[in-house]
């Protein structure tokens, strides 16, 4: 049973009803509606079925407070979809009006709407289970074409950096984890769609064999990510790249049956006692999913020079001579970008995926022809960290995010992407 609307919507709809009845243009709102299963074919049916198009409205107004507490914020996601961003607005405007003189508990109901939470429910905030918010609009943008390196550029850099001329460059593996069925406080991932065919297509330009998984238990992907790991053409190519796209909590993240796979786990697996195939390789790996449940809240930038004194705790290791024979670190040459930081939670836009991603593919694409990898994510730190999410009238609005990367690299990783040309 889907249950009822809750009552602060349905108020809602019924002060701008007849807004609604006279302005709504059915045909993609309808298709969008039925996607997300809040209209079904028979009820789409008995809609089309009445004489004009108010009175078609009408009855789909009178259909919606009938299917479930989250037809709402569905509904007015299909009015962005469709093109009827002043509708949804005229709702918003109403549901903060309805906000301020609403009793606490009517609050609840209204705020999942008002910050795009994907029916993120505040009381369960502080479980290990937070959520990517998305507090933002806008179209989703193509993937950006990824600009060659130049001949000139490899032959300057190729001798300090890592080799990168196997064709592929390496296989990658990406996992995206959007439905959780059964899983309360995990809800539905919207605009990691995006994400997921953002980083396929930037993956394949840069010259990588994608796989992508989707909707995996914790079994499943630990058993995708130790198949990916023991590839044997891993020994031909020059590099790796693994993405995990879901929710999560630090060093951790979730499967679609709500337990969590250890971080520490999945780099094991390429370390150089495992993944002997991929010993003094780049490997790439690029987590979009929370490390926490703390939104950024920003603070006021204050003038004045900023210190960047040392500390004074260097040190060093003199006398070690033990080198009887070349040994590798157990982990090396890695390198893992992060969505947000340690604490906090990863924000997401249903339209455009995840501020993460979206930054990631435009830097990328962009700067891989001239620019080692490591530089690149400072660059997509900078871009983060300049960006603040839109929802007026919630705690969340002008909310900040921070990326993150760690290196064990030992050299500059260039992607020369292009070069040499494929035969």
């Amino acid at each position: 049973m889907l249950g009822g609307m809750t009552k602060p919507h349905q108020e809602v709809l019924k002060k701008r009803r007849l807004s609604l009845a006279k302005q709504l243009e059915l045909g993609e709102l309808l298709e969008y509606l039925m996607e997300k299963d809040i209209v079904t074919l028979p009820m789409r049916e008995v809609i089309e079925s009445k004489p004009g198009s108010f009175q078609q409205s009408v009855a789909l107004l009178d259909l919606l407070p009938k299917r479930g507490p989250h037809a709402f914020h569905i509904f007015c996601e299909a009015l962005q979809e469709s093109s009827q961003e002043h509708l949804a607005k005229l709702l918003l405007d109403a549901a903060l009006a309805s906000e301020k003189t609403a009793p606490r508990n009517d609050l609840e109901s209204l705020r999942p709407f008002l910050v795009q939470e994907c029916f993120l429910h505040p009381k369960k905030l502080n479980r290990r289970e937070p959520m990517e918010h998305s507090l933002d609009d806008g179209d989703g943008p193509p993937c950006p074409v990824v600009k060659p390196c130049t001949k000139e550029f490899y032959s300057n850099h190729c001798h300090t950096s890592y080799p990168m001329t196997s064709q592929p460059r390496g296989h990658a593996l990406l996992i995206s984890n959007i439905h959780f069925q059964g899983c309360g406080d995990l809800d539905f991932r919207s605009g990691a769609d995006v994400d997921q065919a953002a980083l396929d297509r930037l993956f394949s330009h840069l010259g990588y064999r994608v796989t992508v998984r989707n909707d995996l238990t914790v079994q499943e992907m630990q058993v995708e990510l130790e198949n990916f790991s023991h590839l044997p053409d891993h020994l031909h190519v020059d590099s790796c790249m693994v993405a995990l796209l879901s929710h999560g909590v630090e060093g951790a993240v979730y499967g679609v049956d709500g337990k969590l796979l250890q971080l520490q786990d999945v780099f094991r697996l390429f370390d150089n006692a495992s993944c002997r195939s991929l010993q003094n390789k780049p490997k790439m790996f690029f987590l979009q999913a929370c490390r926490g449940d703390e939104t950024d809240r920003g603070v006021d930038q204050r003038d004045g020079k900023e210190r960047a004194e040392s500390p004074g705790c260097e040190e060093t290791d003199a006398g070690k001579e033990e080198q009887l024979r070349v040994r590798l670190p157990t982990q090396s040459d890695m390198i893992c970008g992060y969505a947000c930081l340690k604490g906090t939670a990863a924000l997401r836009n249903t339209k455009r995926g995840s501020w993460y991603v979206e930054a990631l593919t435009s830097v990328f694409s962009e700067n891989a022809r001239h620019m080692h990898v490591a530089d690149m994510l400072v660059k997509v730190n900078g871009l983060i960290k300049q960006r603040e999410g839109y929802a007026p009238g919630t705690d969340f609005h002008r909310c900040k995010e921070m990326s993150e990367y760690c290196s064990s690299l030992c050299k500059d990783l260039y992607l020369f992407p292009g070069y040499p040309e494929a035969n």
